[in-house]
């Protein structure tokens, strides 16, 4: 099977197309939303037929999140789409592929639908029709299976990484702004679990987790990932919050592909994400780990309006140290 490096090389190929139109550092606001789009498409794909039924018979019954309930348990996923329309489809009317396109965006549940509004990508589907090159970006999109079959959710978040590393080279921006090493990041999250083992793994143990500099979600991603593997009966709900609009959609990226897993019935979801880029208010939070090199810029975005960040407690916070606890 094909690793992470093969499949984002292949998308990496793709970006090719946008030159010309776009700058190399503007790839990203075409390729991220794209990637989620297809991966979401090859997840629905075996349940699409079922989903669309279903619509028929329900959307004159149930309106929004009842309608989105029932059609996600449909899907057997934590989101569905119910347009008539998939990749493959979307290719058999060149003319009018931007409007397809759109309609095909608005078929998704709302979940998915705020994922993608991050990247105001609609803009973006207008360029590339003026540009000529909708449809040829589509197409080859079409192309790549990225169904958790061929493509595991581990597999898949390496992608992004890999992606959103190239893409922010390609902005200029440093290193430690944009990227903290999974080994680092996995290091930091042991630490701040370390004294919580015995009362994590009582059953029925709710945390919330702020990440006040998420970045690009890495330290969510892992703190999700060390509940799942040593206290899978814990709940984690985790916040994130950044100053900078584009690092978020990063993060909205990198957090959006864990979707494609099988839904867990008769249990809600207890890793539910929440990105903001102000500070969180009336939350009481938990744990509030962050990462120095992304605090700056947000300290800085707070200068203007330090009455509601320490309303937050976001600057007693900052004093506490790295890990901040009740």
């Amino acid at each position: 099977m094909p690793d992470h490096t093969y499949f984002a090389n292949l998308i990496w190929q793709i970006a090719d197309l946008l030159r010309g139109p776009y700058r190399p550092p503007q790839y990203e606001r075409v390729m991220l939303p794209m990637t989620v789009l297809r991966r979401f498409d090859c997840v629905l794909a075996p349940t699409k037929a079922r989903v669309l039924a279903e619509y028929d018979r329900s959307k004159d019954r149930f309106k929004g999140e009842a309608l989105d309930a029932r059609l996600n348990r449909v899907a057997g996923q934590r989101f569905h789409n119910h347009s008539p329309l998939d990749f493959e489809k979307l290719k058999g009317d060149p003319d009018h592929i931007a409007q397809h396109l759109v309609s095909y965006i608005k078929g998704f549940s709302a979940n998915v639908r705020r994922h993608i509004e991050y990247f105001a990508f609609e803009t973006e589907i207008e360029k590339l029709r003026e540009a000529n090159i909708l449809y040829l970006v589509v197409s080859k999109f079409a192309d790549v299976d990225l169904h958790p079959n061929r493509v595991p959710n581990a597999q898949m978040g390496l992608i992004f990484e890999n992606l959103i590393r190239r893409f922010n080279e390609l902005a200029n921006e440093t290193a430690g702004d944009h990227f903290t090493p999974r080994e680092v990041i996995r290091l930091m999250v042991s630490i701040l679990f370390i004294n919580d083992d015995a009362l994590l793994a009582t059953p029925g143990t709710v945390r919330k987790l702020l990440d006040p500099a998420c970045g690009t979600g890495g330290m969510l991603a892992e703190a999700q990932n060390y509940l799942r593997e040593h206290h899978p009966q814990a709940r984690l709900y985790v916040y994130g919050q950044d100053y900078n609009k584009r690092r978020l959609r990063h993060c909205c990226v990198r957090h959006a592909h864990q979707a494609g897993g099988p839904q867990r019935r008769r249990r809600p979801n207890p890793f539910r994400r929440h990105l903001h880029r102000r500070p969180v208010p009336g939350r009481d939070l938990r744990l509030l780990p962050h990462q120095p090199a992304l605090w700056r810029g947000l300290e800085e975005a707070a200068e203007g309006d330090r009455a509601r960040a320490r309303d937050a407690g976001l600057c007693r916070s900052l004093r506490r140290g790295p890990a901040a606890r009740e």
